[in-house]
């Protein structure tokens, strides 16, 4: 249910915040008694308050036009940054963050892993090229987009 959920909202927000708004993901969750839809929105100079204030007057009117209705009725709506750790869904994602620290899950394994914390040095043809550490040794991997079952960037620690 939750999974349908997100993607019907994802389909209704995609192309409808305004420049310079990014659509990053939508997540929905339990938060004790209460379903909350989680709707990550970004833009070049980051998120203000004000920002999620005005979105939010935007995003509800939308959600109010998916049919039938997918909701419970007492759910809440977040409008929020995705902060340090941003989820990478899309290629054009990826190609982006480009240089950056990520951590990459995989649906199927490579080279012995299904996950790997690393430098991303490039993504090119559905290809991301990452350098990471197994025990001392630097070493590079290449993961098929179509093989990742969830990205972000990673803070380095």
């Amino acid at each position: 249910m939750s999974t349908k959920i997100t993607e019907l909202v994802f389909e209704q927000l995609e192309g409808k915040l305004p420049e310079p708004f990014e659509l990053v993901d939508v997540e929905w969750a339990k938060m004790g008694a209460d379903d909350v839809l989680s709707v990550l929105v970004d833009k070049p100079d980051g998120i203000t308050l004000q920002d999620t204030a005005d979105l939010s007057e935007i995003i509800s009117p939308e959600l109010d036009q998916i049919t039938p209705d997918p909701f419970p009725s007492d759910y809440m709506l977040e409008v929020a940054s995705p902060g340090a750790e941003r989820p990478l869904k899309k290629e054009a994602d990826f190609e982006k963050h480009v240089g950056e620290y990520i951590f990459v899950k995989l649906y199927q394994k490579i080279a012995g892993e299904k996950e790997f914390v690393g430098d991303l040095v490039k993504f090119d043809a559905g290809v991301l090229t990452l350098t990471y550490l197994d025990k001392t040794r630097q070493k590079t991997v290449d993961i098929p987009y179509t093989n990742i079952a969830k990205a972000r960037t990673q803070v380095k620690l």
